[in-house]
């Protein structure tokens, strides 16, 4: 049995969607299918993750019995609603299905029959609703198929309790003895505690209560005990009580451990490390294994499953590995389903693609192939190519895709220099290091446009690839721009990446770099180039200031030379970047030089907050922004921070 469906109405974020045809009912804010296994839910901040591990767990309520309870501000409040318009009424749906015999006959009167091919199976919906009146909140939960149900006894609810692990978490405080500890509580609902009567601990403890009354009392002819203190003290003290009571019924004393329940016992006791050296880390894993008790139980006949919030809490990019790697096997081998929370990049990119949903701004998008238009041979690409840096995509209010390092190193300082830092705007740059663009863009890119669209602008910046037809003073054979003449290249990228939420900005030309030298940027970029060269090969010294005026002294030769022979600005430009490119021993990283370009332009525009008051040379980001080579990296920028292009 597993939790397959989950559905809400005016929960928090989740509101309604539009009325259902066939039902005439409005549809729900948020549906989402799971996994039987693993379930890593993912996404920024105030996404609407925890809202649906609360919504699971509000319905099915808690191993460790937590106080839950459905609160005012629960209720949707629709954005630029007043509060007067917040919703009165909310639901939360829930269907499990795959149900052994063993599982469904604990719930034979709520259980429902669906057809699947040509096969009959069980299932059982169990909804909760909520009503408020003022401030005032009423909620009860049912189990059936129609819209009324069936109350549900306490006995049927017990076996549908979820293990859950709040977001940080004191794993310390949880495993040391006090009332209704979390230790306590786990170890009272294992099979190992199930005879609470005649349990070892509980004998153990009474033979320990034996000798503590024998202490008290002196009884040394039985436990061979020397001192007497324990039995001096308790006189003292029903001495006073003697003289405190009355002479006809005298006040009279003895110690022993007052509580010998099984429960109370469990509460006494702690659970730590072996060598108290550890930290926050290392007592989080401690705890997490520690719950996991309750999901392994043998003869266990409910529902398994863990809801955890920010599970890599407190613990390192290597620990998280482990634990994710082992949790997968975990839910495999023994059949139980976790629905993890998490903000690790780590974790994204270590799970299975097809075992993520991700949360934007109140919406979920599973990640499984029915969900996705990533065809099989993506999901094993991107599962080899999607590390840690990639996946921070996932978190993202919105994407740009490049496809080298150069644009990787470029694009963030001219984001900065038109006013749009990526940081900012919550704006990610994921250098695919190819031209795999569909693989990644298919990502963001929904199979049933119907149930949704994903609402983060993508962009993706490539090279026309098409050069230029000066090209052929060296490559007689080469396919340049006039072999082009009947044919678009760039339209027929932008076919090809784009889609939904999807935009792909084509180079006018031929390379960012070759648009650079050939609009408004020559100079800088030829002094990058210079400077790439001086540092390239001794990244120990770097670029001192000697080496500087050297490259600065080159560039104006350089410069010079070009306008004395007027040469065209494309025969500028391919000089400049022909000299990146070129395969000789003294090839120029295009890395190195986009490194070196940041730089300048950034440096460029510290003088011009030094001398701000001094306008007579146009700005840098006017410079950027009235470059007309350089449109198609503006309009991806605007897109991707805000959703909208340039004029």
């Amino acid at each position: 049995m597993y939790l397959s469906e989950l559905s809400i109405w005016n929960f928090r974020k989740y509101g309604t969607d539009k009325t259902d045809v066939q039902t005439g009912r409005a549809k729900p804010g948020l549906f989402l299918k799971f996994n039987s296994g693993l379930n890593l839910v993912l996404g920024e901040n105030d996404s609407g993750k925890t809202a649906i591990i609360d919504a699971i767990k509000l319905l099915l309520g808690t191993q460790s019995n937590d106080f839950i309870k459905i609160e005012y501000d629960d209720f949707h409040l629709a954005s630029g609603k007043t509060e007067e318009e917040r919703t009165d009424t909310l639901e939360i749906h829930c269907i499990f299905r795959d149900l052994k015999p063993i599982e469904a006959k604990n719930f034979i009167e709520w259980l429902s029959i669906e057809t699947v091919g040509k096969e009959n199976e069980y299932y059982l919906k169990v909804f909760l609703k909520g009503t408020r009146k003022g401030r005032r909140v009423f909620f009860d939960v049912k189990a059936g198929t129609d819209e009324q149900g069936n109350q549900m006894n306490s006995e049927a609810r017990a076996l549908l309790k979820s293990t859950y692990l709040k977001p940080l978490r004191d794993a310390e405080n949880e495993m040391t003895p006090r009332k209704n500890s979390r230790l306590s509580q786990i170890l009272d609902n294992h099979d190992a505690f199930e005879d609470k009567e005649n349990h070892h601990l509980k004998r153990a403890m009474e033979q320990a209560n034996k000798f503590i009354l024998h202490y008290f009392q002196g009884h040394d002819d039985e436990i061979g005990l020397e001192d007497q203190n324990g039995k001096l003290l308790l006189e003292a003290i029903n001495t006073y009580l003697k003289e405190f009571s009355p002479i006809t019924s005298p006040l009279n004393s003895v110690f022993s451990v007052s509580d010998m329940r099984l429960k109370s016992i469990l509460e006494k006791l702690s659970l730590s490390l072996s060598d108290n050296k550890y930290g926050l880390g290392s007592h989080n894993l401690l705890f997490i294994a520690v719950e996991l008790l309750l999901l392994n139980r043998k003869e266990y006949t409910g529902l398994k499953i863990a809801l955890v919030e920010e599970i890599e809490a407190h613990i390192h990019p290597q620990a998280q590995l482990r634990l994710i790697e082992f949790l997968q096997r975990e839910a495999t081998d023994r059949g139980i389903q976790l629905i993890l929370t998490t903000h690790s990049t780590i974790l994204a990119s270590k799970v299975s693609l097809d075992n993520l949903i991700l949360c934007n701004n109140g919406h979920c998008f599973p990640m499984d192939p029915s969900s996705t238009k990533l065809e099989k041979g993506d999901y094993s690409f991107l599962e080899r190519f999607l590390d840690s840096t990639k996946a921070n995509l996932f978190f993202a209010k919105g994407v740009i895709l490049v496809e080298g390092d150069a644009e990787n190193l470029l694009i963030p300082t001219i984001a900065e220099l038109i006013g749009r830092p990526l940081s900012k705007y919550g704006t990610t740059i994921v250098n695919v290091g190819s031209t795999a663009f569909l693989r990644y863009s298919k990502i963001f890119q929904r199979e049933n446009e119907t149930l949704g669209k994903m609402n983060i602008p993508v962009s993706v910046i490539t090279d026309n690839d098409v050069k230029p037809d000066i090209y052929k003073t060296i490559n007689a054979d080469a396919k340049t721009h006039s072999n082009y003449i009947d044919e678009d290249p760039r339209q027929s990228k932008i076919e090809l990446f784009s889609g939904q939420t999807v935009r792909t900005f084509v180079s006018p030309y031929w390379t960012l770099e070759y648009d650079l030298a050939l609009g408004g940027f020559t100079r800088e970029l030829y002094q990058a180039i210079l400077y790439a060269k001086k540092i390239q090969g001794s990244d120990k010294y770097g670029l001192t200031d000697k080496k500087r005026e050297e490259c600065d002294e080159e560039l104006n030769e350089r410069l010079t030379d070009w306008k004395d022979r007027k040469l065209s600005k494309e025969q500028i430009a391919f000089n400049i970047y022909q000299g990146i490119m070129q395969k000789s021993t003294d090839k120029v990283s295009k890395a190195i030089v986009a490194q070196c370009l940041a730089e300048i332009l950034q440096s460029l525009l510290e003088k011009e907050k030094e001398k701000e008051e001094e306008k007579e040379e146009e700005k840098i980001k006017d410079r950027i922004l009235g470059d007309v080579n350089l449109k198609y990296i503006v309009d991806a920028i605007l897109y991707a921070t805000d959703g909208t292009e340039g004029e």
